[in-house]
């Protein structure tokens, strides 16, 4: 052994070998490991408890009362319960939503076919209204025609019929005198109502209304021992009625009051053709031309 201290450096390194040895021995025995009794746990803490459920904040000191697998069940179909009603209310109510639009779009559309409907079958009504009424006009003018022709020629059977006079066999007689006898002249038109002339065209006339034409033409009573032309302004209405007369307007030649109040009388009667495209009052002239001779 000796043999390996020969050297100074190997003495050296045996004696500090040595000292290091016995400080290690020295500090097991007096600061080595302390031992916990008992020895301290490894892993992760788990909490108290009996059971794989459970809910609160209060940590009991002992197990607690079994709960019975029905109340367990119970709150489970609760929690369910409570989870899907939400979902069930919203998609109810979402299909609720989809059928009104779906109803009111459908209502829509059908409001607007029954308005264009309704619509055509008051065009449809309306023309047919005006149509019957022009119609009727029609009808109403005609069948007036008629009478006026009607009474003329009854008031003519009535003249055939008159009082003897010293020229004639008839019977009866027509005047504005106290006289008997039968006021005229021989070449007058027994449909007349004057006495003045030689029986020439007193009272003809000349009718203008644009495009329509009279139907019903009458001759204005020839009372006035007066000659002349009387223009007369005329306001007819779509039926063909004349609603308002003003005799003795520009180009009348003789404005005796007798010939004026004849020709409004006569303009007042006549008629015209209807016409539904017409101005509500359409303006337009009659001349009378009143001769006291032939």
């Amino acid at each position: 052994m000796l043999r390996f201290l020969d050297t100074k450096n190997k003495r050296k390194s045996a004696v500090l070998t040595s000292v290091i040895m016995s400080l290690l021995l020295i500090s097991i025995f007096f600061v080595g490991i302390t031992y916990l009794d008992p020895p301290e746990e490894y892993g992760i803490a788990i909490n108290f408890g009996t059971s794989n459920v459970g809910m609160g904040n209060v940590q009991p000191k002992a197990p607690l009362k079994t709960v019975s697998e029905e109340k367990i069940m119970e709150e489970k179909q609760e929690e369910v319960q409570e989870t899907s009603e939400p979902k069930i209310k919203e998609k109810v109510s979402e299909a609720v939503e989809d059928v009104a639009t779906q109803n009111n779009e459908e209502s829509i559309a059908i409001k607007k076919k029954q308005d264009g409907k309704r619509k055509a079958d008051e065009i449809a009504r309306k023309k047919q209204l005006e149509k019957d009424k022009i119609e009727r006009a029609k009808q109403a003018a005609i069948a007036k025609q008629k009478a006026e022709e009607a009474a003329k020629r009854k008031k003519l059977d009535a003249l055939i019929g008159g009082i003897n006079n010293s020229s004639g066999t008839a019977n009866g007689g027509e005047g504005n005198d106290l006289t008997p006898g039968d006021k005229g002249n021989i070449n007058g038109d027994p449909n007349a109502n004057g006495y003045y002339g030689n029986g020439g065209g007193g009272g003809s006339g000349d009718y203008n209304l644009g495009n329509r034409k009279p139907i019903n033409r009458p001759k204005p009573n020839y009372v006035c021992n007066e000659e002349g032309l009387v223009v007369v302004r005329i306001e007819v209405n779509t039926y063909g009625k004349v609603i308002k007369a003003t005799p003795g307007v520009k180009g009348s030649t003789n404005t005796a009051q007798c010939l004026l109040i004849q020709a409004k009388e006569a303009a007042l009667k006549t008629t015209w053709q209807p016409d539904t495209n017409a101005p509500s009052k359409q303006v337009g002239t009659i001349k009378y031309r009143f001769s006291l001779s032939q």
